[in-house]
């Protein structure tokens, strides 16, 4: 059984001494703004993703063959499975064969996919998926389904990132970022209860602020 208790995520918020009910009251402020903020952001994304596709869908034939979008069935909020949405950044294949323990097949990202990853652009089109209400722009990031189900048996604390939307972006992304394999897992789970635990406006934003860097620094690789 690996370990995943936050107590060893060494991201540090202060503790603003709430009593429960003016916690109840801002944590139902939290959630208001945040989803306001979800819908009104995704609505002013779709045009960058629609231009996106069309530069995607002319760029693809010399450095990414294949389709534009690529679907994948993720695990969501309360362990339920919904359809999520990527530009294609790696080469097509019928079926996944990596295994839940197994790390990132780095030899099938595409030259363009590369770029796509780094720059995060291939995550744009989950914009249709935190309009539909599956995601949010925060959150811990949803793993594939038939990978997620293994990890809720075998890494402490899996399950309770799942008490919540799952995001695009996320703490675990900007602070630990990309992980290969089980034992790198325990960090991603660590800083997504930290996340969950201390959730605010303030930890939102800086998440926000370190995604946009990521983004322009093209350092997502």
């Amino acid at each position: 059984m690996y370990d995943s208790s936050e107590e060893d995520f060494t991201f540090k918020v202060p503790n603003r001494g709430l009593s429960g009910r003016q916690s109840a009251r801002s944590t139902a402020v939290f959630h208001f703004c945040k989803r306001s903020f979800d819908l009104i952001f995704s609505v002013f994304l779709l045009p960058v993703i629609f231009l996106t596709a069309a530069l995607l869908v002319v760029a693809n034939p010399f450095w990414n063959k294949g389709s534009l979008i690529f679907s994948q069935i993720r695990m969501g909020k309360d362990c339920k499975p919904f359809v999520a949405y990527k530009f294609r950044s790696m080469t097509e294949v019928p079926r996944i064969i990596r295994g839940a323990d197994d790390p990132l097949e780095n030899s099938r990202i595409t030259k363009l996919g590369r770029l796509t990853r780094a720059t995060r652009l291939d995550e744009l089109p989950q914009i249709l998926n935190v309009l539909k209400g599956d995601m949010s722009l925060i959150g811990p990031r949803p793993d594939y389904f038939h990978h997620a189900r293994k990890y809720v048996r075998k890494v402490h604390g899996y399950r309770d990132r799942h008490s919540v939307r799952p995001g695009i972006s996320g703490l675990a992304q900007t602070e630990v970022g990309y992980i290969h394999g089980m034992d790198d897992l325990v960090f991603k789970v660590r800083a997504d209860i930290f996340y969950i635990n201390n959730a605010s406006i303030r930890l939102d934003v800086f998440i926000f602020w370190r995604t946009i860097v990521t983004i322009f620094g093209r350092m997502g690789v």
